[in-house]
């Protein structure tokens, strides 16, 4: 199974779930905005992950998922960490919806900074998607 993980963060939280799911998937976890980022080999699962900004997603993830294609991503599995709310989660659901990729209804959230048992869920929530 081919697995990439894919995320924006600004203050070090979605990254640190980012790099606990990748630890599980056995990838690199890669900033959308790392020029490496973009998907250039079809991938079973897709796991992507932001949060909010200005109760927004970051223009980086945003034309990261506009530019998807559905024929490199055959389902994308999303996750999460804000203070505020788990919107972002529904912002990038309805994204990979758009672009026609199929996305997973369960995501993983993260309130705030995640705490080493939150990151222990984060991969045992990956290892999930990787059968």
């Amino acid at each position: 199974m081919k697995v990439a993980v894919r995320y924006y963060s600004r203050s070090g939280n979605t990254r640190a779930v980012a790099e606990a799911i990748a630890e599980e998937a056995g990838v690199p976890a890669i900033s959308v905005d790392a020029p490496e980022a973009a998907i250039t080999e079809p991938v079973d699962v897709l796991f992507i992950g932001g949060a909010l900004y200005a109760y927004r997603l970051d223009k980086h993830l945003k034309a990261f998922i506009e530019n998807l294609s559905p024929k490199m991503v055959k389902k994308g599995v999303i996750f999460s960490t804000s203070a505020i709310s788990r919107h972002a989660t529904d912002l990038i659901f309805f994204g990979l919806r758009h672009r026609g990729i199929w996305a997973e209804d369960e995501y993983y959230y993260a309130k705030s900074k995640p705490t080493e048992a939150q990151l222990a869920e984060a991969r045992d929530f990956a290892r999930k998607y990787m059968k």
